[in-house]
């Protein structure tokens, strides 16, 4: 991991998280995952049970597309139930959903200005909806605050994930995102993310990102900026939509080297209910997620439903309410409740207080970095 305090000219190296056992207050290490007190009847029938653990651990969904969705529809009410859409407050309380990433990504051919301008609409499209149904959805920016909503009943909904392009290419407009929400940033689609990999400025990117909070997602990224980001970020990463290439070739799908990296590295891959990442069954989708656990270990795996991204599901899973059915397949797979409890929830919240304390440290040592593209990259 990178040390925050290196030259904006030096390449940084991997490294420990020396520094920042000064922040006394945190008694607790952030980067490790919550325990789980069982909660069900090991008698009980797999769904009774999977029922009874997804209330206790809500489904944090890794990614929805519903704000570009929404764009299409001239009216909807998600409290009362939007059969024109996969994802609203009815279904979501029914699968056991509690908390929630809705995607800022484009359509591709989007850059520069039209992009931060489209991401800048759909972060005003967001916050619209969550005010106009208050009983059934909540923003959330921090582990806490997600908490905080689910045990006020509401579904926590975190801005993010949102396309390289948002940024044009200027950390000022990062930070500008970050003050309106923004969480997760997908390392794709921009000239210093590529196939060749992070660039020096992609580099003070994901330094600004770790001071800020925001996480890096890096589904669709090249290998080179998937190993480089690793080394990089002093704080977890994501993938909020990765399954396993070793059991469906798929280009967002990661090899076997890279999942066990990415548990290496306590990130987390998000593993997506999608026909075409994950195959067309629920049991497929359970056996990409068998295969991340085993190669990235219990504390590296989580959901991402991917409903109203404009692709097909496999059967038994067409919107949120088939996560218990999911949860209940597990269990006949012999998954313990602790590894499920990480699987929908904990996991999650981790890698949010994780990239919390990685922000707070950063902080204290690191001002908001001026750095411009021209500078660094020629």
């Amino acid at each position: 991991m990178a040390d925050l305090q290196d030259d904006l000219h030096a390449t940084p190296r991997v490294d420990g998280l020396e520094g920042l056992d000064d922040l006394g207050e945190l008694v607790e290490d952030p980067f490790a995952a919550t325990s789980c007190t069982p909660v069900t009847d090991p008698a009980a029938a797999p769904l009774e049970r999977a029922r009874a653990l997804l209330a206790a651990h809500p489904v944090a969904d890794g990614y929805c597309g519903l704000p570009w969705a929404l764009r299409r529809l001239p009216w909807y009410d998600l409290e009362l139930g939007e059969k024109d859409l996969d994802t609203d407050v009815p279904r979501l309380r029914e699968g056991g959903v509690g908390a929630v990433f809705w995607a800022l990504h484009l359509p591709e051919g989007l850059t520069g200005d039209r992009a931060v301008g489209a991401t800048l609409e759909q972060l005003d499209l967001v916050r619209t909806v969550v005010a106009a149904h208050p009983e059934g959805l909540r923003l959330a920016h921090t582990a806490g605050e997600v908490a905080d909503v689910r045990h006020r009943g509401r579904v926590a909904v975190l801005l993010g994930p949102a396309g390289a392009a948002a940024l044009g290419d200027c950390l000022g407009i990062l930070r500008s995102l970050h003050a309106l929400g923004l969480r997760v940033l997908t390392l794709s689609g921009a000239s210093w993310a590529s196939e060749a990999g992070l660039t020096r400025f992609g580099e003070e990117v994901i330094r600004e990102m770790n001071r800020l909070g925001v996480i890096a997602d890096l589904s669709g990224a090249s290998e080179q900026t998937v190993r480089r980001a690793f080394a990089a970020s002093r704080a977890p990463v994501l993938c909020t939509r990765s399954a396993a290439r070793a059991l469906r070739p798929h280009p967002a799908n990661l090899p076997d080297d890279l999942l066990a990296g990415l548990g290496a590295a306590k990130g987390l891959c998000l593993v997506p209910l999608t026909a075409e990442q994950t195959g067309p069954s629920l049991r497929d989708v359970a056996d990409h997620l068998d295969h991340v656990r085993a190669l990235a270990g219990p504390e590296c795996v989580g959901l991402s439903g991917t409903y109203d991204a404009g692709t097909a599901h496999p059967s038994g899973l067409p919107d949120a309410t088939g996560y218990p059915h999911l949860i209940a397949e597990l269990l006949r797979r012999g998954w313990p409740e602790s590894d499920v409890a990480l699987l929908t929830w904990g996991n999650v919240q981790r890698v949010l207080r994780g990239a919390d304390f990685t922000a707070r440290a950063a902080q204290r040592r690191r001002e908001p970095s001026t750095a411009r593209i021209a500078e660094l990259d020629g």
